[in-house]
């Protein structure tokens, strides 16, 4: 089961991604639905970046199971703009769930090591309820 049962918005839905908002967890959630980059990468994350904002969110899901390898570029935007802006947010937990590809996992792994230096709690898990429930505890 990838949708939750649970009160959300849904703020963003293409083909290459969905994006929510759970108002009663505070909760950002993407789920990518295939290989994602450049301005569909960047307005995923921009719109999540504005909702932590507006809504005072700490905690983002991420499923990234059907993503590969982030480009060059869109690592560098994210360094540029997107870390600064969400970690000013607030952001304090993490959860994750790694893409299927190893080259896509050996991605994320430098970039959830940087973002616990920064003082993100991150856990890693397999399906979207386990992941969505540990969020939720976090206070």
């Amino acid at each position: 089961m990838d949708e939750l049962n649970v009160n959300k918005e849904v703020l963003i839905d293409n083909d290459y991604a969905t994006l929510w908002y759970y108002p009663d967890t505070k909760i950002i959630h993407h789920k990518l639905k295939k290989f994602i980059y450049g301005e569909h990468l960047i307005n995923l994350l921009t719109t999540g970046a504005e909702y932590f904002e507006k809504k005072g969110c700490k905690k983002w899901l991420s499923d990234d199971r059907n993503s590969s390898a982030l480009r060059k570029a869109d690592i560098e935007w994210g360094e540029t703009y997107w870390k600064q802006r969400i970690m000013k947010a607030g952001w304090k937990y993490w959860a994750k769930i790694m893409p299927n590809l190893e080259v896509g996992k050996l991605s994320m792994k430098s970039l959830i090591k940087e973002y616990s230096e920064l003082g993100v709690t991150v856990e890693l898990f397999n399906d979207v309820e386990s992941a969505f429930k540990w969020l939720a505890e976090q206070k």
